[in-house]
């Protein structure tokens, strides 16, 4: 498990919890919109609407908002109409980085996400320039302590690839179309999904053992995902737990 992965899963969690508990709604309210637009709004027969609404209710964004929000997207009521854009560069270290916003005037967005780089020592590149060095899948993380053994008979039978230790959970991958599935059957079976998502995995890593480069990496990694545009960030670094840790103290 890389350790962007790690440090994902931290943000998800700081999220729900601290003063950024605002933006996070806000950012997967227009999530929820956009794959209403896109899908329709019945989460039984719209997969992305499904894992949007429930990762929005896992971050206990109220229902009546969330159905607001799908109601926008269908057009039952006036919003905002947000175009996803995204966008490729890296980091210090000649770390790959991929950002995708929702926003609703892309040259202001555009202009901003450039700046955040520049000012944190990233460069944007052009597109396609490093989006080839990822893979799209669904990663699900499970509660642990469990049976290595089962839990890996449970993630095969239901069409999952394979799992990565996480300290105590476990973090559980599948192909896109299959998150909703993946987390029906690990529920059917009494475990704990604490979050499912769409995301890109990295085919390959950088190792950044260096503290004083990691850090830098970080704090552009949280500058880019602290703009009000942005829905998610990605990167190809590998950052030592102890890192990690240091850095979130």
């Amino acid at each position: 498990m890389s350790g962007h992965s790690k440090w994902a899963t931290t943000k998800h969690r700081k999220g729900a919890k601290d003063s950024a508990r605002a933006k996070v709604f806000a950012k997967l309210i227009r999530q929820v919109e956009v794959a209403a637009r896109e899908g329709g709004g019945d989460p039984a027969s719209n997969a992305s609407l499904r894992t949007m609404f429930q990762k929005a209710r896992e971050a206990s964004v109220p229902i009546d908002t969330i159905e607001r929000a799908i109601k926008r997207g269908t057009g039952e009521l006036e919003g905002v109409r947000y175009e996803p854009i995204s966008y490729e560069g890296y980091a210090p270290g000649g770390v790959a980085v991929i950002v995708e916003t929702l926003t609703d005037n892309r040259n202001r967005t555009s202009a901003e996400i450039k700046h955040v780089f520049s000012k944190n020592g990233g460069t944007i590149a052009e597109p396609g320039a490093v989006s080839w060095q990822f893979d799209r899948k669904g990663l699900l993380e499970v509660q642990g302590p469990l049976d290595e053994d089962q839990l890996l008979e449970w993630v095969l039978d239901a069409g999952g690839e394979n799992f990565d230790a996480q300290g105590q959970n476990f973090v559980v991958t599948t192909e896109p179309h299959d998150v909703g599935i993946m987390r029906d059957a690990l529920e059917s079976h009494g475990l704990k999904v604490l979050s499912a998502d769409l995301t890109l995995v990295p085919q390959n890593v950088i190792e950044v053992d260096e503290e004083s480069e990691a850090k830098k990496i970080l704090r552009l990694m949280d500058a880019i995902d602290d703009h009000d545009d942005v829905q998610n960030v990605y990167a190809n670094f590998d950052i030592p737990e102890e890192i990690l840790a240091a850095y979130e103290g």
